[in-house]
C-alpha cells in the first residue's frame, strides 16, 4: 500500500506546485483552437458521417462549425489528432 500512497502523494505535490506556478514534473498539453469545418472537409465526410465516425452529435458539430461553441477537453484533443492524422484515427476507431 505504501507504493500507492507514494504515487498519490507525488501527484498531489506536483499539482500543488503547478497551481503555485512552480516549474516541476507536471506536463501540460495545450491544444490550439481548430477549424472543425476545415478538418471535416479535409477528411471528405458529410456532417452526419463525421459526427458518427467520431462520436459527436450532429447538433454539436454544427455549433462548432458555425462558431456558436468551441470544442474543449477530450473533443479538442481528438480534433487536433484528426487534423494531423485522420486516417490513423479512423483506423483506430474501426477496430
Amino acid at each position: 500500500m505504501s507504493k500507492a500512497f507514494d504515487s498519490i502523494k507525488q501527484g498531489l505535490d506536483e499539482a500543488l506546485d503547478f497551481s503555485k506556478d512552480k516549474k516541476g514534473k507536471a506536463v501540460v498539453h495545450k491544444f490550439k483552437p481548430v477549424d472543425v469545418k476545415n478538418i471535416r472537409a479535409k477528411v471528405g465526410m458529410s456532417q452526419s458521417e463525421f459526427a458518427s465516425a467520431f462520436g459527436i452529435s450532429v447538433s454539436t458539430l454544427r455549433h462548432w462549425e458555425r462558431g456558436d461553441r468551441t470544442p474543449h477537453g477530450p473533443a479538442l484533443v481528438l480534433l487536433n489528432v484528426v487534423a494531423k492524422e485522420p486516417k490513423i484515427v479512423l483506423k483506430a476507431l474501426s477496430n
